[in-house]
């Protein structure tokens, strides 16, 4: 059963020429339900993904997982 997360985030892409970076929120449908300790990484690593982005050019705002 999948397990669904409200997700608040920006983007880094190119540092230097954009500081502020694009700001996004949505949701996210994981297989698995995120660990506590390690919910930050893993959401940076699955939003990159989709991003085509560098895990560490994604900063997480906010999440929280939907009932």
């Amino acid at each position: 059963m999948a397990t669904k997360y409200y997700t608040h985030f920006v983007t880094h892409q190119d540092k230097a020429h954009n500081a502020a970076g694009n700001e996004w929120s949505g949701v996210v449908e994981l297989r698995q339900p995120l660990t506590q300790a390690r919910a930050n990484r893993e959401l940076r690593a699955l939003l990159a993904q989709s991003f085509d982005l560098d895990s560490d050019d994604i900063r997480i705002l906010h999440w929280a997982r939907l009932h």
